[in-house]
């Protein structure tokens, strides 16, 4: 079965009452059988959604926008053979991507230095002159990233404008951001712009509408989704490669036999390096081996924890 998803936000003023809307679009999803994750909050909207088939899914890309009263026109549209979420979950927000900056919110009808997959490559390709930066968590630089891009080593968001005053760059160089969809940029710039970088420009779309685009060029290795996925590749096909580590959810790619329950599972790099986790598929056999190494236990049920060709 092929699972229809779309990512997609709208920075938008929302005066409504967030939590009336909140129910009536969970209704919808139920009355859809639409599954994903979406923040709202009074700036817009922030989400990605799955659903069974390309005609479910326009319908509620349809509804969206006529209940909010606003024209989306960035949906990411991508597949999958598994469902990527198990529900539909709607939470409001103060921002619908956090960085602290609720004050900070982006003019949609304006071009504040966005460059379209096309220009960005040939920068890429054509100026030397530039410094390209990772909004995005650290995880998440380690499975994919655009050639020579600095990864900042943050854990969240939030970071990374403090991480932009400690590294001391000129305000006059010229400086590419890019994140996963579009979003992080969207605040992001506003605040090195604050800061007084005025030479700044951001991927528009994002990694994801990079990839539709180009392909195996400037973006090397693959792309984190904040799914049951966990990464796409290079043709936005859900990964073969990495899973989700069970005892502390990074991006997994090293496959371990559970001592306690013999179940095949992917861990992470950091994990294999720690004693009973490296030889364990989930925190409860973790414990219950140290306890009791002698004993053995029925295979655990694992959601998506390793891609299919893992399994």
């Amino acid at each position: 079965m092929t699972f229809h998803i779309t990512a997609f936000y709208r920075f938008s003023k929302i005066s409504d009452d967030l939590d009336v809307l909140k129910s009536k679009i969970t209704a919808k999803a139920q009355e859809l059988d639409t599954t994903g994750l979406m923040v709202l909050g009074a700036e817009g909207i922030n989400s990605t959604i799955s659903a069974s088939s390309a005609e479910t899914l326009a319908d509620f890309k349809k509804f969206i926008q006529e209940l909010l009263g606003i024209e989306i026109t960035n949906f990411k549209d991508s597949y999958a053979n598994k469902k990527p979420f198990r529900k539909f979950v709607v939470k409001v927000r103060e921002e619908i991507v956090t960085l602290g900056t609720p004050e900070l919110v982006p003019n949609m009808t304006e071009n504040n230095h966005h460059l379209s997959p096309a220009e960005w490559n040939e920068v890429m390709k054509n100026e030397k002159d530039y410094v390209i930066i990772d909004t995005r968590n650290w995880y998440e630089y380690n499975i994919g990233s655009f050639k020579g891009a600095i990864n900042p080593n943050i854990d969240k968001f939030t970071e990374f404008p403090k991480y932009l005053e400690e590294q001391k760059v000129s305000k006059d160089k010229k400086m590419l951001i890019f994140c996963t969809g579009g979003i992080r940029c969207e605040k992001g710039i506003l605040e090195l712009q604050r800061q007084g970088y005025q030479n700044v420009f951001q991927l528009e779309g994002g990694i994801l509408k990079y990839l539709e685009e180009f392909p195996n060029e400037q973006f090397e290795g693959e792309c984190f989704v904040f799914d049951h996925r966990v990464a796409l590749d290079q043709d936005l096909k859900p990964t073969t490669k990495y899973g989700l580590c069970p005892h502390c959810g990074q991006p997994a790619s090293i496959s371990i036999d559970c001592k306690r329950c013999d179940t095949q599972t992917l861990i992470c790099g950091d994990c294999e390096r720690q004693e009973w986790k490296n030889i364990t598929c989930s925190k409860n056999c973790a414990y219950q081996y140290q306890l009791h190494p002698e004993r053995k236990a029925p295979p655990q049920q694992i959601f998506w924890k390793q891609p299919k060709s893992q399994q």
